[in-house]
C-alpha cells in the first residue's frame, strides 16, 4: 500500500487512510468502507484512485474496528449512527481542504455497500460534488432527496436485494431533476467489486465500473 494512516478532527480523535497522487494534490475523493470496516481492500481501492490523480481519504467509520465475520459486521453497521458517520465524513473532507491537498476545491464520494448508502446520504448534505454508490444499502436513514445537489453514478448487481431500492430512488431523483445514472451489471451479486472475495468478484463488472467512475469523476470534479 502506498498511503498512510492519518489522524485529524478535534484532538485527533478521528483517523483514516490517506493516499496521495504523485503530484501530492488534485481533486479530492472520499472512499467509504463496506460493513467490514476500514480493511486492506478499501485501502487498495484508495491507492488505485490516487494513481489516477485523486487525493483520496478513506475515513475509519468504526474507529479501528474491523471484522471478517458477517454477523459482527452487521452488528457494527447497525450500531453506526448516521449523524456520527456524517460528522466523520465531513471532518474528513475538511481535513483534505485544510491541508491544501485539494487543487480545485472539488470533492467526490465513493462508497461500497454500507458506504454506498452513506454516499447517497452525503449527496443530500451540500458538501460533495459527485456521488458514486456501489450497491448502496441505506441503513437507519431515509434521505431527503430534494436536497441532493450533485450528480450521482450508481453501480448495482443484477442479483442483489440492494438493487430493489433503485426503482423508488429513481422516482425521487426524477421528481427533483437530479442528474443520475444507475448501471446494473448482469450475472453479478452484491460486492462484485471486492476482489478479495473470489466467490462473488466479477472482474468484468469491476473493471467496467471503475472505468465508468473515472470518466464520471473526470467530468464532474477534475
Amino acid at each position: 500500500m502506498n498511503g498512510e494512516t492519518v489522524k485529524y478532527g478535534i484532538n485527533n480523535n478521528l483517523q483514516g487512510y490517506l493516499s496521495l497522487p504523485s503530484t501530492n494534490n488534485g481533486p479530492g475523493l472520499i472512499i467509504l468502507q463496506e460493513w467490514w470496516g476500514l480493511v486492506d481492500h478499501i485501502k487498495h481501492v484508495a491507492d488505485r484512485y490516487a494513481e489516477k490523480g485523486f487525493v483520496v481519504l478513506a475515513p475509519d467509520l468504526y474507529d479501528g474496528q474491523t471484522t471478517v465475520e458477517p454477523n459482527e459486521a452487521q452488528k457494527l453497521m447497525m450500531e453506526l449512527k448516521i449523524e456520527n458517520a456524517s460528522t466523520k465524513i465531513k471532518s474528513s473532507i475538511n481535513f483534505l481542504k485544510d491541508k491544501s491537498y485539494i487543487s480545485n476545491n472539488k470533492i467526490g464520494c465513493i462508497g461500497y455497500c454500507m458506504g454506498g448508502g452513506l454516499a447517497l446520504y452525503m449527496a443530500t448534505q451540500h458538501i460533495i460534488d459527485a456521488a458514486v454508490p456501489y450497491y448502496g444499502v441505506l441503513i437507519n436513514v431515509e434521505p431527503d432527496w430534494s436536497q441532493v445537489n450533485c450528480p450521482i453514478l450508481g453501480h448495482y448487481a443484477e442479483h442483489d436485494q440492494a438493487t430493489e431500492s433503485l426503482e423508488q430512488i429513481t422516482v425521487e431523483l426524477n421528481k427533483y431533476n437530479i442528474q443520475h445514472t444507475f448501471h446494473i451489471y448482469e450475472k453479478t451479486e452484491h460486492a462484485f467489486f471486492n476482489n478479495e472475495r473470489p466467490e462473488i468478484y466479477s472482474e468484468h463488472a469491476a473493471e467496467l465500473s471503475f472505468e465508468r467512475t473515472i470518466k464520471f469523476l473526470n467530468e464532474n470534479i477534475k
